[in-house]
């Protein structure tokens, strides 16, 4: 699913003192941080990312506190073969060529439902020729124009809507993809802004059918680089890692990727916006391809109970407290 990406931004603000919390025991810790984490789903409410990013950045690292945000254990950064990928059970054809068989499969069932209803219609009130050569044409151009108005976004909505509600495959699939997505952006360090599931729930939450279903970050560290022209190599190596990780996590669970071409198209984006030649490219694709399939699979418990809490709709502070408390000291 393609993931949307908004800005961030990070000045001085108020930020909330841990010394208001008297912390003496693992019970009051744990208290602590919960309301913490409440407080920063309300910032993220209120749209100030600046002060939710600041919270959280308060607890990172420390005892009781966010152990894991920004503390994943990472491969070392060199260009990796594809037989070193293998070595490492992983088939890049596999993960990096994802096609929607589900929603491919319902969009020609549609198409020839359509086609059948056509004929059906014909035959029952006698249509002319010039008369189903109008309808066809008036079907084209609604057709066309939600294409150029919404890029889609009616009939991305119309066949998603049918995928949840047909397809549980579909659905669990949707729901893991952007759990992976949630849980590296967490690990490397940068803060989930919010999630939907659904196009529906998008359109609901967003207003707008320009937007799909997908897991947004406070990344306004990453668009002032790219905005200045120089993004550096951590920056690139996060954006890369979760812009993977969709598709990375249908890869470990189902053995192929259906969804995530967005992402990957991103990426692509990206790196040849900033100039990078085709080896160059590749190597940071297969490093973050290894790096973000090592860390989903040490991570694989964490990940689990994040997308069941994802798929009850928790809030974004309650599934960081779900990954904190599903991740051991010596996994990090």
């Amino acid at each position: 699913m393609a993931t949307s990406v908004c800005s961030w931004n990070i000045s001085s603000c108020p930020r909330l003192r841990l010394s208001t919390f008297r912390i003496l025991s693992s019970s009051e810790i744990g208290v602590s941080r919960r309301q913490v984490l409440e407080q920063v789903d309300k910032e993220l409410s209120k749209g100030d990312d600046r002060t939710a990013l600041s919270l959280v950045k308060d607890l990172q690292g420390k005892p009781g506190g966010l152990r894991c945000f920004g503390a994943a254990r990472q491969v070392p950064q060199r260009l990796y073969t594809l037989d070193e990928l293998r070595l490492n059970g992983i088939e890049t054809k596999s993960l990096l060529s994802p096609v929607d068989a589900t929603l491919g499969s319902i969009e020609r069932n549609l198409q020839l439902a359509g086609i059948v209803g056509g004929v059906a219609a014909w035959n029952a009130f006698s249509f002319s020729p010039q008369q189903i050569l109008f309808i066809s044409l008036g079907f084209l151009f609604l057709g066309t124009l939600d294409l150029v108005a919404v890029n889609g976004g009616i009939g991305s909505l119309v066949l998603d809507t049918i995928g949840h509600t047909f397809s549980q495959k579909y659905h669990n699939r949707v729901i893991q993809h952007e759990a992976g997505h949630f849980l590296i952006a967490y690990l490397v360090g940068i803060l989930p802004r919010g999630y939907t599931l659904t196009s529906l729930d998008a359109l609901k939450k967003e207003g707008s059918l320009n937007i799909q279903a997908g897991t947004s970050f406070v990344d306004f560290e990453f668009l002032e680089e790219v905005n200045a022209g120089k993004v550096s190599a951590t920056t690139l190596n996060r954006f890369s890692c979760i812009a993977l990780a969709g598709v990375a996590t249908e890869y470990l669970l189902f053995g192929y990727a259906e969804g995530g071409l967005a992402d990957i198209n991103k990426l692509d984006g990206l790196l040849k916006g900033l100039g990078f030649t085709q080896k160059k490219a590749d190597s940071q694709v297969r490093w973050s391809v290894l790096n973000t399939v090592l860390l989903l699979r040490r991570h694989e418990v964490a990940r689990a109970k994040l997308a069941e809490a994802m798929s009850q709709g928790k809030s974004v502070g309650s599934c960081i407290d779900i990954v904190e408390d599903n991740i051991n000291d010596a996994d990090i």
